[in-house]
Parts: structure tokens; C-alpha cells; sequence
């Protein structure tokens, strides 16, 4: 079996006031490419195609466009989960009606849900195509209340696939969740922490022939090879400036060895981040494309007259420019504890304004309460 494992498209994604369609369409037009070059037996998508619940009309368009060659001009099967940018309910409709065609999509747990069971020469492979879930929908399918974190919930599925599914078969794992020991970045937007931990821990996996992931945005392994996200299709903040996006092919042979093969993305325009000079930099030189998204340090201690607008001349993709920090300017220390803030949660975020308020710290009951109004929006604006 030949599969390619692929998440986090987040089309419709906006990036500094900038719509990412475009960058979108090409990377996704070299992935058709990739797929007619290696000709998988399917595609796994885990999670998270659109960037908001109620994505823009270009970015259901474009998602049309590409599911409609793979499974109807290539004829090759997707397997895809919504993650927690999608909305469930959106990306539900006529799902039944599409897996006749060879898109098999699940957004919803069910209690008594089946796998997607291809074959080879060898027999079967079952996908359990596991969606983005709160513990409290794992807890109401299974009816056990006892369900309070994500890693209880994916116990809990795990512990039934087990039981009603023959163990000495080859099985996947397609899901969108944080596991222990993964390395985010800036742009994933941090998974519900009521009751306990956002996180899931690896070993629950090990069972599986492969589990792939979706919702860290760094290709990696968490533990063993065979647990991997295959992370984004796009850089989608500077703090994935370092990273190198790839598709993961995977070979499983008939005991379910997999071998490994990540495929790189070269996008139309890359994120990078430079400094430099101002005057060096009007030269051009500082990257190889100039139409690259640049955030810019500038190294310069003295006034500049518009410095954007005259960069922006030679690099019109400028998103960010900044001087680069000194230790002993407090204004500098200043947008650094902006920066902190920016990577909080939305109630750690609460709880640090209450504090600067109040003088005192949030106390836990209303640290509960904030908690649940924050779930309660949040799976509000997934439900629309």
C-alpha cells in the first residue's frame, strides 16, 4: 500500500492583511503534480482544509477544484477529517453522497463508526478517519462522563478500535491532535484545555501500522517513525521561517512496515526573515526572490525617512519591519512582552489583564468560569 499523507492546507488562511489564495492554488497545483508522479493508492488529508469556519468563496472553490481532480479526473481515494480551524457541520454535508465517488471525509465521531478499508495484495488496510473533537463530544458518543482531556478521549477511541477490530490487520490512525513532544509554531491555534491537558500522549499509538496528524505545522516524528505529521502546506507565520515543507510518502509492506519518504514544497513565495542595513538592503540582495514575504530587522541606530515605503520598492512583500532589539532600550522590552502576550491562550490572556487590573492573580473559580466561556464560544463559532 502507497499512500501520501498530507494536512493543514488552512485555505483561505490571511497572513499580515495578505490572502494567501494564490500561494495556495500553486502549492496545491505542484501537489496534484506529486500525486501523478508517484501515483498513490491515497491521499490522507488530516485535518484542518480550511483556516476558519466559514471560509471565503475563493477557498471552497479552490478546495472544489481540488478534490475534483484527485478523485474524479485521477480517480485516486482521499481520506479527510475536518481539524479544529473546520466546521464540522459545513464540511459534513453530503458526505455520504461523496463516498461513492472515492471522498471519504468525516467530520462527526460516531459511536459505531467503521473504518475506510482499502486493500492490496496483501489484504486489507482499515483508516480510522478520527476527527477534531472536545472531550465533552467524546464523553457524549461514548456516554461517559468521566471523558475530561483530549488524551482520555483519544484513549477511549483507541481502546475501542481494539475491541472491535481484528488487531492482527494493518491499521492507520488519521487525526488532528497535539501530541506530547511536538514542536508547534505561532500559527496553530492552541486546542482547548478545559479539565486537563490539550495533549495526547504518543504511546497511545503505537499499535498502528501509521498514525498520521494533522495541526503542528512542522513535518516530524513524535517518538517513532511511523507517528508523523506531515505539517502544513504553507509557511503561514515567520515563525516557520526555518522549516521545510513536504508531503510524506509512505510505503507499508504486508506486516505494516512503513518506509518513509518526505516529498519537499517549493512555494511561490517563501517567508524569510532578514536584516540588515538599510541602505545594503536597497540593493536588492538580501534574497534570491524578490517576491518573497520578508519580515525586516533593520541594524540601523539613526532616523530613517520612510523606510517601508522605500523597501517596499524593492521588496513589495515586505509584511513586517522592525528594528532589531536592543538590550537596553526599554522600548524594545516593550514589544517583546507584546510578543509574550501574543502566544498566550485566550484565558491565560484574560488572566494576565485581570492581574494588571486588579493587582491580584485570577482566582481559580473564575479561572473555571472563563474557561468554560471560552469553550462555549468556541465551539459556538464551530457550529456555524
Amino acid at each position: 500500500m502507497k499512500f501520501l499523507h498530507t494536512a493543514d492546507w488552512h485555505l483561505g488562511k490571511i497572513v499580515n492583511y495578505v490572502h494567501m489564495t494564490d500561494d495556495q492554488r500553486y502549492m496545491l497545483e505542484r501537489f496534484i503534480d506529486i500525486v501523478k508522479e508517484k501515483e498513490p493508492d491515497c491521499i490522507i488529508i488530516a485535518g484542518d482544509l480550511y483556516d476558519r469556519s466559514i471560509p471565503p468563496k475563493e477557498a471552497v472553490e479552490l478546495l472544489n477544484d481540488t478534490l475534483t481532480t484527485l478523485v474524479n479526473d485521477l480517480q485516486i481515494p482521499v481520506l479527510a477529517i475536518s481539524g479544529n480551524h473546520d466546521s464540522p457541520d459545513r464540511l459534513q454535508f453530503g458526505s455520504e453522497m461523496f463516498r461513492r465517488q472515492g471522498l471519504f471525509l468525516d467530520s462527526k465521531l460516531k459511536k459505531d463508526r467503521e473504518p475506510v478499508t482499502l486493500y492490496d495484495d496483501h489484504g486489507p488496510v482499515h483508516f480510522h478517519l478520527i476527527p477534531y473533537l472536545e472531550p465533552a463530544e467524546a464523553a457524549k458518543v461514548f456516554d461517559d462522563d468521566s471523558i475530561k482531556s483530549h488524551n482520555q478521549a483519544a484513549e477511549k477511541i483507541i481502546n475501542d478500535i481494539e475491541h472491535r477490530f481484528d488487531s492482527e490487520e494493518r491499521h492507520v490512525w488519521i487525526g488532528h491532535s497535539f501530541l506530547a513532544g511536538g514542536m508547534e509554531s505561532e500559527s496553530e491555534e492552541r486546542l482547548s484545555m478545559i479539565g486537563g491537558s490539550p495533549y495526547v500522549d504518543a504511546s497511545l499509538f503505537t499499535n498502528f501500522a501509521y498514525t498520521a496528524l494533522g495541526h503542528l505545522h512542522q513535518p516530524q516524528r513524535v517518538t517513532r517513525e511511523y507517528i508523523r505529521y506531515s505539517g502544513s502546506l504553507l509557511k503561514y507565520s515567520f515563525s516557520e521561517a526555518s522549516h521545510n515543507k513536504s508531503v510524506t510518502l509512505v510505503h507499508m509492506d504486508e506486516d505494516g512496515t512503513c518506509e518513509i519518504e518526505k516529498i519537499p514544497l517549493h512555494p511561490l513565495r517563501d517567508f524569510k526573515v532578514i536584516e540588515g542595513y538599510f541602505e545594503d538592503l536597497l540593493s536588492g540582495e538580501a534574497v534570491s526572490n524578490q517576491e518573497d514575504y520578508l519580515h525586516v530587522r533593520l541594524l540601523d541606530d539613526g532616523q530613517l525617512l520612510d523606510p517601508m515605503g522605500k523597501l517596499r520598492q524593492v521588496y513589495p512583500n515586505i509584511l513586517h519591519l522592525e528594528r532589531k532589539r536592543s538590550m537596553s532600550n526599554p522600548e524594545m522590552d516593550d514589544l517583546e512582552h507584546v510578543k509574550k502576550r501574543q502566544t498566550l491562550s485566550h484565558s491565560e490572556l484574560f488572566a494576565s489583564f485581570y492581574e494588571d487590573i486588579k493587582g491580584d492573580p485570577l482566582p481559580e473559580k473564575r479561572k473555571d468560569m472563563i474557561e468554560q466561556a471560552v469553550h462555549a464560544l468556541k465551539k459556538k463559532e464551530r457550529e456555524q
